[in-house]
């Protein structure tokens, strides 16, 4: 194997990291498809690993809040076709506001 034949069999495994399809995968992105992505939620694990490893406080209230915001969103938005109504909205807001509160009682009330 010559190294023409190496770089081009590395240039396809690599193909998929291009910066288009990576942008075209960003674009068609659903939270649907984001919490069953195994690339996604194979980061998010690596991340909560390296929040507690060194405890940083940050990191944690930075994953907390996406992952409760891509779960609120999932749960509580209607389906395509459907309009907003009371029964869908207050969860959502109410989620926001827990979601919310949390954090605030995790950077200004709780001392270690």
């Amino acid at each position: 194997m010559d190294k023409t034949e190496l770089l081009q069999k590395t240039a396809e495994k690599l193909s998929p990291f291009e910066t288009a399809n990576i942008v075209g995968f960003a674009q068609h992105l659903t939270v649907k498809s984001a919490l069953s992505n195994p690339w996604i939620v194979c980061g998010f694990l690596i991340l909560a690993f390296y929040a507690v490893i060194v405890r940083s406080k940050f990191v944690l209230a930075a994953l907390f809040t996406t992952i409760s915001l891509l779960l609120l969103i999932r749960y509580t938005m209607p389906a395509e076709g459907d309009s907003l109504n009371l029964s869908s909205t207050l969860p959502f807001a109410f989620g926001g506001l827990a979601i919310g509160a949390f954090l605030i009682y995790l950077f200004f009330i709780k001392t270690e």
